[in-house]
């Protein structure tokens, strides 16, 4: 906007400070631009008036300021010689009975079908009040109808019927729902995507899935199948992309506390390619989240034995110590711990010396008193104590590190 162009201050949105192109009016009475104000109300989960800090209620009632909105493309046209192009006249929020038409009609034929589908996906690009109301009208469980359909004829549109799903951005109550749809169903279907899919849909079935784990009940996550495992460590090797890769750790993370599903993890490759993203990784919230995964699958055997069986496991681990973060040195030394309890060796001592873990961990002794990091560092050194000793790679000063 040409700052000396005089603007009326009652044109200008009080949450973005930016004029207003779409006006509607809360229950408070205070107007602002529609973008504004569903982005402080469902995305940010904040259900008060900004200005007034009043509260509203759950339906948001937000009201078209048609007058205010004529004001300001009346203002614009008359300084269109500014440069100031006019607003357009939005369009007017769907319905649930546009909604509920569109997806009855949907079953008349798969051009019908197809048509529904675009027709939604272009309702929801318009606007978060769209969004809610399809969420509202049943679109959830008919996208996810879609979804579930197990004929190689229905491919394309369950890839256009995922975009939108993912798009929509649902809320808790029916992520919880989607975990039980038609009994777990929807998860073997979104595994099967992430098998056969096209890159950006198995993006989108991981990042759905990793949605739906956040909130389901522990009861659901203890025994996942293998299969998903197999496609989450797929996802981690091919990296489609950091989001992708974000939530596939993540979805690691919240389903590997329970012993079968690390076994299942370990058995599918898991620890491999984690160790090959941290040989890569200089990023500090991937490197955290991908250690925190290494140091779940390292407290079964099978977790400690693919670690040491990769030439560069102990060393990558030893690498991020005091070298990424707090939460880093701590997840690594962790590592080190379970390797040195359950699986130190001579030869993987006389390794850990070799790539410089134990160095790092007599640095790590020199970390402030009382860190439980350290604590795991000088158990290390302990349980090794002879083999540092003799070892001409490490510090004269070891047995003070030791006291």
């Amino acid at each position: 906007m040409d700052h000396e162009i005089d603007v009326p201050p009652f044109f200008i949105c009080p949450v973005s400070l930016e004029i207003m192109k779409d006006p509607v009016t809360v229950s408070t009475g205070i107007t602002y631009d529609r973008e504004s104000i569903e982005k402080w109300l469902f995305s940010g989960k904040n259900m008060t008036c900004p200005v007034t800090k009043q509260p509203l209620s759950d339906d948001t009632g937000l009201t078209p300021n048609h007058t205010l909105r004529r004001l300001i493309q009346a203002w614009c046209t008359m300084n269109a010689s500014h440069g100031i192009e006019r607003i357009p006249t939005p369009k007017p929020p769907v319905t649930k009975t546009q909604i509920s038409k569109l997806i009855r009609d949907a079953s008349r034929s798969p051009h019908s079908l197809t048509r529904c589908l675009r027709e939604l996906k272009s309702i929801a690009s318009d606007s978060e009040t769209n969004r809610r109301c399809m969420e509202a009208s049943g679109a959830v469980e008919f996208l996810a109808s879609i979804i579930s359909t197990t004929s190689p004829q229905a491919e394309p549109n369950q890839d256009e019927a995922l975009g939108i799903l993912h798009n929509l951005h649902v809320s808790e109550a029916s992520l919880k729902s989607l975990i039980t749809f038609r009994n777990g169903g929807l998860i073997d279907s979104l595994t099967t995507v992430m098998q056969k899919g096209v890159y950006e849909s198995r993006a989108y079935a991981v990042l759905l899935l990793n949605s739906m784990f956040q909130v389901a009940d522990s009861s659901r996550l203890f025994n996942i199948r293998y299969e998903l495992f197999v496609e989450l460590v797929q996802i981690l090797k091919d990296q489609i992309s950091q989001q992708a890769t974000y939530a596939t750790l993540q979805t690691l993370i919240q389903l590997c506390p329970w012993g079968r599903n690390r076994h299942r993890a370990v058995k599918a490759g898991c620890v491999w390619e984690l160790i090959e993203l941290l040989l890569d990784c200089e990023e500090r919230k991937m490197c955290e989240m991908t250690l925190v995964v290494l140091d779940m699958l390292c407290s079964c055997a099978e977790g400690r034995a693919e670690l040491l069986r990769h030439g560069a496991g102990l060393a990558v681990v030893s690498k991020k110590i005091l070298r990424v973060s707090t939460t880093a040195n701590e997840r690594a030394v962790r590592i080190l711990l379970s390797v040195s309890k359950s699986s130190g060796t001579a030869s993987v001592v006389q390794e850990m010396i070799q790539v410089g873990a134990m160095g790092k961990l007599c640095s790590v002794m020199q970390m402030e008193s009382g860190s439980k990091t350290k604590e795991k560092a000088r158990e290390i050194l302990k349980l090794h104590a002879l083999a540092c000793k003799n070892s001409a790679c490490m510090p004269g000063s070891l047995g003070s590190y030791l006291a």
